[in-house]
């Protein structure tokens, strides 16, 4: 079946997609620092470049987007209507990554969280107690 969109709107569209201070990035750092909590963000200093990091705990956190990092893949990969090869290739890669950043993290005393977009818009007073509880623990 062939792409809905035309090749011009498909990379206008492409183009568009943000690797960092996403929305869901945007709202859940809005929502912990207002709650006074400091982090950094886009941490380069550990694997995986966590979207929120706060150092002195050790608590890694990622804002995933359902695409991008494969949200019910299993029945997902058969919607994708273009260049299927390349976007299964890619977000397969983009699953395993993640599953070993998680591993490399956690194996070096890392807390890893992950949040999906729509979890971090639907839920985003759950998202903030789950890391509130984190620093409590950690304290």
């Amino acid at each position: 079946m062939a792409d809905k969109l035309s090749k011009e709107q498909r990379r206008k569209n492409m183009q568009a997609v943000k690797s960092s201070n996403s929305a869901i990035e945007k709202a859940l750092r809005k929502a912990l620092w207002e709650k006074g909590y400091r982090y950094r963000i886009n941490y380069r200093a550990i694997e995986g470049k966590p979207d929120i990091v706060f150092t002195k705990r050790k608590i890694a956190v990622f804002c995933d987007s359902e695409f991008w990092h494969g949200y019910d893949w299993d029945n997902k990969k058969h919607q994708i209507q273009s260049n299927t090869d390349f976007w299964i290739k890619k977000i397969e890669s983009n699953i395993r990554r993640d599953r070993n950043v998680n591993e490399n993290l956690t194996s070096a005393g890392w807390t890893v969280v992950r949040f999906w977009g729509k979890e971090i818009k639907k839920s985003l007073p759950y998202c903030v107690e789950t890391i509130e509880k984190l620093l409590e623990q950690q304290s």
